[in-house]
C-alpha cells in the first residue's frame, strides 16, 4: 500500500486526539501491522481554548499556534494534515496557509457523510459548542450543499455544552436520556441527520453506544477520509 503519513493536530481536546486515533485502527482494513496508517502527532493540549476565543471570553487566539504546530508536522515529514475539532475548523484557512500539504475538512466530510446517510437530504440539526455554532461553521457549509441547518434552543444548546465540558472533557458520565433529547429537538425542527459536531459528542455517542445512522459522528467521517488519503483500506 501506500502510505502517506498523516501529521494529526491534536490536543484540541486531548481525549478526542486518542479517541481519534483508535477509530482510525478500527477503521482501517489491516491484517497486519504494516497494513496501518503511519500517524504523525502533535498532541498539543495547552492550545488556547478554541471556544472562549470564538465567543469573546478570551482574546488568546488558537490560531498562530495551531499554525506552528502544522509547519512543525508538514517538517516532521506529514505528507498532509487531520485536526480533530470541530471548532478549530473556524481556524482552518490559517492552518492551511501555513502549510505546502492539503489539510483535511473536517465539517466538509461530515456533510457529505450526512449525504450518503440519507439519501435526498435537505435539513441537518447541528450538536456543537458555542463557539462552532457562533462561528456558523456547519451552517455556511450546509449553505453551500444546498442545505438548511438547524441548531438547538437556548435552553438544550446549554445542556449540549455541559454534556460536552461537564461530562465528557470532566471524564464524568452523562445520561442517556439527556443525549437522546438533544437529538430529538432537533428532528422536531425537522432534521433528516443531526450531525455530532463536536469530538466529545463522538466519545459521548460511543459511550453511549448509540447506533442510529442518521446521526453522523464527524470524527468517523475524518478518520474515514484520513485512511483513505493515507492510502489504506476501509473496513
Amino acid at each position: 500500500m501506500r502510505n502517506e503519513p498523516v501529521g494529526i493536530l491534536g490536543g484540541l481536546g486531548p481525549m478526542a486526539t486518542v479517541y481519534f486515533m483508535q477509530r482510525i485502527l478500527d477503521l482501517t482494513d489491516a491484517s497486519r501491522d504494516q497494513d496501518h496508517i503511519d500517524m504523525l502527532v502533535w498532541n498539543h493540549a495547552s492550545i488556547p481554548d478554541r471556544t472562549a476565543y470564538l465567543v469573546g471570553d478570551s482574546t488568546d487566539s488558537p490560531g498562530p499556534v495551531m499554525a506552528e504546530d502544522a509547519r512543525q508536522l508538514e517538517r516532521a515529514g506529514a505528507k498532509f494534515l487531520a485536526v480533530p475539532c470541530n471548532t478549530a475548523q473556524a481556524f482552518q484557512e490559517e492552518v492551511a496557509a501555513a502549510v505546502t500539504i492539503p489539510v483535511i475538512d473536517i465539517v466538509a466530510e461530515t456533510i457529505a457523510a450526512a449525504r450518503a446517510a440519507v439519501p435526498g437530504l435537505t435539513t441537518i440539526g447541528i450538536l456543537a459548542t458555542d463557539g462552532t455554532l457562533r462561528a456558523r461553521t456547519y451552517h455556511r457549509a450546509a449553505e453551500r450543499a444546498g442545505l438548511t441547518a438547524v441548531a438547538p434552543d437556548e435552553q438544550v444548546q446549554k445542556d449540549v455544552m455541559s454534556m460536552i465540558y461537564d461530562g465528557v472533557k470532566a471524564g464524568i458520565p452523562v445520561e442517556r436520556e439527556r443525549f437522546d433529547a438533544a437529538v430529538a429537538h432537533l428532528r422536531a425542527q425537522g432534521a433528516e441527520a443531526v450531525v455530532l459536531g463536536c469530538t466529545e459528542l463522538s466519545i459521548l455517542r460511543t459511550d453511549l453506544a448509540v447506533d442510529d445512522a442518521h446521526v453522523i459522528d464527524s470524527l468517523d467521517a475524518l478518520a474515514a477520509r484520513t485512511v483513505t488519503m493515507a492510502g489504506g483500506r476501509l473496513r
